[in-house]
């Protein structure tokens, strides 16, 4: 059991880095899910644990995806909106 316990991933980096730079909503959750992760694994809970870092994963993918998505609209809309101003 100590082997199983150990090798559910809690995406804490990955959660810390969405939560910083990608998209704060589910930044916030997906940290909340990967230090539950840690919780339930000290507690000895595996599937808690690992049903906490099936959401953290899901979550740090969702909000990385949207905020990549929200800087190139960002970007197109500079871009675009900038170079009317020019002229």
């Amino acid at each position: 059991m100590e082997t199983s316990q150990r090798n559910i991933p809690t995406y804490l980096g990955l959660s810390i880095f969405h939560l910083l730079c990608c998209f704060l909503p589910t930044g916030i959750a997906a940290l909340i899910c990967s230090i539950r992760v840690k919780d339930a694994m000290r507690a000895g809970d595996v599937d808690g644990a690992s049903s906490s870092s099936r959401v953290a994963r899901t979550l740090n993918i969702i909000g990385i995806v949207v905020g990549v998505i929200f800087m190139i609209i960002v970007i197109v809309l500079y871009v675009v909106l900038g170079d009317k101003k020019m002229h």
